[in-house]
Order: structure tokens, then sequence, then C-alpha cells
């Protein structure tokens, strides 16, 4: 098992301390720093408490807990439950998962064994509830921001447990 890492959440960023570089090559979470840090986003960070591979402490030395962070990033993140329940099950199916905002989307996710800067992403992922409704209009918006990044689209639709069914779309040719 891996070491756990420490970090410190500094307003609504989550740094690890230096010679931390492991978690980021090991499974590309966060963004590697040139001091050997790494800036985690709220998910990852929640992902790897809950994982026991991190330790968040606050500026005054005070470890936050998994539930105690989920509260501050649930004020910060939108539809956080069903973005986490997203992120967690790729991650526990081995595949890495990074946001996707310049796309409008909630994350893009590569093929097992690739990661970022070697490949790009196989897929543009959009977190849903299953009692949220989308219109054909919004379908197709989600459907052109894929096809047109050159990704294939999966609707990720998360239940009142948190479990997570995938659709997949793409444009064919007939």
């Amino acid at each position: 098992m891996a070491k756990e890492v420490k970090s410190m959440l500094v307003n609504d960023r989550i740094m690890t301390e230096s010679g931390s570089s492991e978690l980021f090559e090991s499974g590309r979470y966060g963004i590697l720093k040139a001091n050997g840090r790494i800036q985690l986003s709220f998910l990852e960070a929640l992902y790897l408490i809950e994982k026991e591979r991190l330790k968040v402490f606050n500026q005054r030395r005070q470890e936050i807990d998994f539930e105690s962070l989920f509260r501050k990033a649930k004020k910060q993140e939108q539809n956080l439950n069903v973005r986490y329940s997203v992120f967690r099950d790729f991650r526990d199916r081995g595949y890495i998962i990074k946001t996707a905002l310049k796309f409008g989307a909630d994350f893009r996710v590569y093929d097992r064994g690739i990661k970022p800067g070697e490949d790009h992403a196989k897929w543009i992922v959009f977190a849903v509830h299953e009692g949220q409704t989308m219109t054909w209009r919004d379908f197709a918006a989600k459907n052109r921001v894929a096809h047109s990044t050159k990704k294939k689209l999966l609707i990720a639709v998360v239940d009142d447990e948190g479990d997570v069914s995938y659709w997949e779309s793409r444009w064919l040719k007939p």
C-alpha cells in the first residue's frame, strides 16, 4: 500500500507537501507544480482521503476529515454528490478521469493504460442524476461537444444510492 500523503487546504486549493509526486506519477492525480507539490481538486482529494492515501490539514494544522471536506466542496461545486459518484466509479475501475470544464462537460476519461499527455481522452462525460430531465436539444448539444472534440459521449446516470450507469452515444454515418 502506498504511503499517505499530507496536504494543506488553503482557501479552495489543496496542495500536497513536497516529495509527493508519486501520486501524480502513479495515477495522474492533480497538477504537478515546479516545486514537486501537487495541486489537487476537491474530487481528487476526497477520493484519496476515502482510499486512505491522503490527509488534509487546515492552516491551523488540524486534520480535515472526508465529511468536513465534502461539505466545504459542496459549497463550491455544483452537483457534487452526482459528480463524486461518477469520479469514484471511474477511478475504482482503473480509469484516469479529469475535469473537462474547457469543453463544457463534467469530465474527460482516458482509456485504461493511457495517461494524459500520452494520448487524448476517449470519452467526454456528463454526470446527471436519474431524476434529472434532458431535452433532445440538450442531448444534441452534448453530442456535438463530444463530436467536435473527437471523443465519445458518455452520459453517467447516478441513482439515489450513488450507483452509476453509463450511456454511450456517438455519430454514425449510415
